[in-house]
């Protein structure tokens, strides 16, 4: 899967830039990259902007008419971590420091160049998310089976051997593995596994539960995947 593939889609930027004719440039361009772009022209707007909207990223211009940028940023710094440009043009190396010290993730001077500046919010955007889209993915993904029953070939699979056993022998592990850590009587198991079952049988189920032990152990001795309920029956211990 591509870096690009854990973006977002159709991604909010706060823009904050009060002059309208390099607002209106950001806004064309990463409205024609399928970004949602949401525009203040002060520091205050932005702020409020920010309070009231669900933000992915902020362009913020550090010359603004009321609070500048660097408060801006300090202020959305209290509350959250999401991705912030800053936009500027000052070129001096102390103002690119104390906006990276500040918190920016990156630093853009004008005159720049349209694409230039998708493709930075882009880069950053795909910084911010793929940490949570892989922590999301790992909290998702199941833990192995330790137990696999292919029902179509009748085979099972113990911790990745292959286990050879009887029909019924799959039959009991089918059963059971329907409802882990469920106690199964010898009844309902003669009654599920065997086709025609009879009274006279019930010691069947306990044959064939010892032999099916054997093999399993032979795999892994030190889990009891079947365990006796003695006088009642047994269960598949299994998570």
């Amino acid at each position: 899967m591509s870096a690009e593939s854990f973006m977002k889609p159709n991604a909010c930027v706060l823009l904050v830039e009060d002059e309208s004719s390099i607002a209106d440039n950001i806004k064309y361009a990463l409205n024609a990259a399928s970004f949602e772009v949401l525009h203040a022209v002060s520091g205050m707007e932005a702020l409020v902007i920010f309070q009231q909207q669900v933000i992915d990223l902020v362009i913020l211009d550090i010359g603004l008419p009321d609070i500048d940028g660097f408060e801006v940023c300090r202020q959305i710094r209290e509350k959250s971590q999401l991705p912030l440009l800053f936009l500027t043009a000052r070129s001096d190396e102390i103002d690119r420091v104390v906006g990276l010290e500040m918190g920016a993730d990156d630093y853009i001077c004008k005159p720049f160049s349209p694409r230039e500046l998708v493709a930075r919010v882009k880069t950053n955007l795909r910084r911010y998310q793929i940490p949570f889209a892989t922590a999301v993915e790992q909290s998702d993904m199941k833990k192995p089976e330790i137990l696999v029953l292919n029902d179509e070939c009748r085979t099972v699979h113990f911790y990745g051997a292959l286990i050879d056993v009887t029909r019924y022998e799959f039959g009991i592990l089918q059963v059971m593995k329907q409802h882990p850590r469920r106690v199964y009587s010898r009844e309902e198991l003669l009654e599920k596994v065997w086709l025609e079952p009879d009274s006279s049988m019930d010691r069947v189920v306990d044959t064939h539960i010892k032999t099916l032990r054997a093999k399993l152990k032979g795999v892994n001795e030190t889990q009891e995947l079947i365990k006796t309920h003695r006088g009642i029956g047994y269960s598949l211990e299994i998570v």
